[in-house]
């Protein structure tokens, strides 16, 4: 079986048009910053009358590297377009085969945007990100890999844990005597594919991260709206305790927390025992103080939420789901709960602060003076003013645990040896990277990707927030 190049049939016309663009587009960016340094980067040059006609230097370096940015990208999107109607893998070429296999992504993706912006005009700070282009950039990177993790078995091309033995270590487009007949981005030192592993490490990351962080978010909600509301021995108390988390390093928490050794210490247990509880306890004080004059509704809420919350709590703290549907392996819950433990007081920290500035403001002392209680305004009138910060802080804070997470899996911690999470398969990688560095640099680079995906779409978010 022939191997696979990367670009295919297309990259015969558009790779010379891709790399002349790319000459382009550095010289460009030089001859800018030339001139940008010599103060050549103003307007035109005055006519003997005083106005201004034409360009300056500054303005057509400027216009060379934007189109030649623009020539680069149509020349890639052409390239994987091209491969993607071409009638065999060999003549997509690697670039062409992959956007096939991509196509669940490529259709949600655009289902995704085409609504959005439809009605972005009804879903609130949602819509209005698709009023920021950063923020657009944003979210598509960041929603690529959560659709890539939820159609993860459809695109993976081999089992992400099946060893070749003739094919490690080998280079991207390999042919492979399997059912797929080629490893598109090569095999790693055990003979595994690479794609695969790289497609599946999604699903590993994206399972832990944003649930985490969001039970996290939970925590620090519930301990900080009172304290910040209410103040006195109540927020001296939980603060202490916060900082008393937030005074040891990071990356060493969670090393400790991770460790095989702490599971035998039951602490995991007894963290996830208290943690896990503060969801049930957010959702009944909300809905309690929303419907406390409609006793149906918050009767009927009330109880679904113990109902199914105790039910997840008995699985996910203590394994005793009798049904099996919430259920956590010990390496997971160890992981798991270190996120959500060392997330949480900072958290906290951040809506402590925001309550004590927001309580001051005039339409808090408008609800206590019609009687509502402190949790309904709490809930309902100051954490609803808070939610810019939070909504940005909580994009941010799934990019840094992205990043953790991919560093514990660096170092062989809270993941089984054979995952496919980008943090362990980067640490194989590493071993032979001098020789054979395409196993460790695919991971590293989806890494990347989504947390810069988070960071621009956190701007977005921020730079929109702002503006209500």
């Amino acid at each position: 079986m022939e191997a696979l190049t990367w670009t295919g049939t297309a990259g015969n016309v558009l790779l010379p048009v891709l790399q002349i663009a790319l000459i382009v587009l550095a010289l460009a960016l030089i001859a800018k910053l030339l001139l940008t340094l010599a103060g050549a980067n103003g307007p035109g040059l005055p006519d003997a009358d005083g106005t201004i006609t034409g360009r300056s230097p500054g303005e057509y370096a400027g216009l060379t590297i934007r189109y030649s940015f623009l020539a680069a990208l149509l020349s890639i999107v052409g390239m994987l377009a091209a491969g993607a109607v071409m009638p065999s893998p060999v003549e997509a070429g690697i670039f062409g085969a992959m956007a096939v296999r991509l196509w669940p992504i490529w259709l949600a993706l655009i289902a995704t945007f085409v609504l959005s912006i439809r009605f972005r005009r009804r879903l609130g700070l949602y819509g209005k990100l698709f009023d920021s282009t950063v923020g657009m950039i944003g979210f598509a990177i960041v929603m690529f890999w959560v659709f890539t993790a939820i159609f993860a078995d459809v695109i993976i091309t081999h089992d992400p844990l099946a060893q070749i033995a003739g094919l490690k270590n080998d280079p991207s487009g390999s042919a492979a005597d399997s059912a797929y007949a080629w490893y598109l981005l090569g095999g790693d030192h055990l003979g595994r594919d690479v794609f695969s592993r790289m497609v599946m490490g999604a699903r590993e990351v994206l399972k832990i991260a944003p649930a985490a962080t969001l039970f996290a978010f939970m925590v620090g909600i519930t301990l900080g709206l009172p304290a910040g509301y209410f103040g006195g021995r109540l927020d001296t108390i939980i603060s202490f305790f916060a900082n008393l988390v937030l005074a040891f390093p990071v990356i060493l928490l969670f090393y400790l927390l991770v460790t095989p050794e702490i599971r035998v210490t039951g602490i995991p247990i007894v963290l996830a025992a208290v943690l896990f509880i503060f969801p049930i306890i957010f959702l009944c004080i909300l809905w309690n103080s929303r419907y406390h004059t409609d006793k149906t509704k918050r009767n009927l809420y009330v109880g679904l939420t113990l109902l199914l919350g105790l039910w997840a709590y008995s699985g996910l703290a203590f394994n005793m789901d009798p049904l099996g549907v919430w259920s956590m392996e010990p390496n997971m819950l160890n992981v798991f709960v270190s996120v959500v433990f060392v997330n949480s007081p900072g958290v906290f920290r951040i809506v402590r602060g925001l309550v004590m500035d927001i309580k001051a403001r005039d339409y808090v002392a408008a609800g206590q003076t019609r009687g509502e209680g402190p949790w309904y305004i709490m809930l309902w009138e100051i954490l609803p003013n808070a939610r810019g910060p939070l909504i940005v802080d909580f994009c941010l804070r799934i990019g840094y645990t992205t990043i953790l997470l991919g560093t514990l899996g660096f170092f062989g911690l809270g993941v089984s040896p054979d995952s496919p999470d980008w943090g362990s398969t980067i640490d194989d990688g590493r071993k032979l990277l001098n020789l054979f560095p395409h196993p460790a640099v695919v991971p590293a680079l989806a890494l990347m990707s989504l947390v810069l995906g988070l960071n621009l779409l956190a701007d977005g978010l921020r730079e929109e927030s702002l503006k209500d």
